[in-house]
């Protein structure tokens, strides 16, 4: 079992910046992925962002740059910045695991707002 645990959403304004932290803990395995997704109100939870064990990474097209996902592999940890952020961006979002076996965090909510 391996267990994520999500922290640094809150409130932000229009053109704010967040920073999302997720640690995973548990029986990590050697190699493993570690992404964000996010739900809107009445939506279902798409992909924002994902690293690879190698390093590499992913970024969906429509967040034309403002995201960026990193890890520090030494703490199993995974990061999302979020800049310049936009009203559409009010979610849930949450942390996916994918080793042998694949798990969630429980979410965390972010909203934009003035």
């Amino acid at each position: 079992q391996v267990q994520l645990v999500e922290s640094g959403g809150g409130l932000v304004q229009p053109g704010g910046s967040l920073r999302l932290s997720c640690v995973a803990s548990g029986r990590i395995d050697r190699a493993y992925s570690m992404g964000w997704f996010r739900a809107a109100p009445g939506q279902q939870r798409d992909l924002v962002a994902r690293i690879s064990t190698n390093g590499y990474r992913y970024h969906a097209d429509s967040l034309m740059g403002r995201f960026d996902i990193s890890r520090d592999k030494a703490k199993n940890t995974v990061y999302l910045q979020m800049n310049n952020m936009k009203p559409e961006d009010t979610a849930v979002y949450y942390c996916q695991y994918i080793g042998a076996s694949t798990y969630w965090g429980q979410g965390t909510q972010v909203t934009v707002s003035s």
